[in-house]
């Protein structure tokens, strides 16, 4: 049994149903939470970051020239600029916020670092 394709008849006119599109349905996601670093889940003991705080406006006040060593190894040198929460400005060959979350340690320029 086979089935061949019919030509349509040549007397009656060829009809066709309307083609329905078919209604989509998305599958919605609620949005994810906001990343969030692991360095700032949790906040320092008030007293280590009134200290760090502290260090930070005497650096500016200073003008003292920093090495900043993030975590992937790379030194940047400057001076700090100022600073939030989150990051630091230095000014060095050129202006660079960088992220407190990347910085490894920072020293004096005329210190050895480690």
């Amino acid at each position: 049994m086979s089935i061949e394709p019919t030509p349509p008849s040549a007397g009656k006119p060829a009809t066709t149903a309307p083609v329905r599109a078919k209604a989509r349905t998305r599958n919605w996601t609620a949005p994810a939470a906001p990343f969030r670093l692991p360095a700032h889940d949790q906040d320092p003991e008030p007293s280590q970051h009134q200290a760090e705080l502290f260090y930070l406006q005497k650096q500016i006040q200073a003008q003292t020239p920093m090495v900043l060593v993030l975590e992937d190894g790379e030194q940047i040198e400057g001076c700090i600029e100022w600073y939030d929460h989150n990051a630091l400005k230095l000014r060095g060959r050129a202006k660079t916020l960088v992220y407190k979350s990347a910085i490894k340690y920072m020293y004096k320029l005329g210190d050895q670092g480690l």
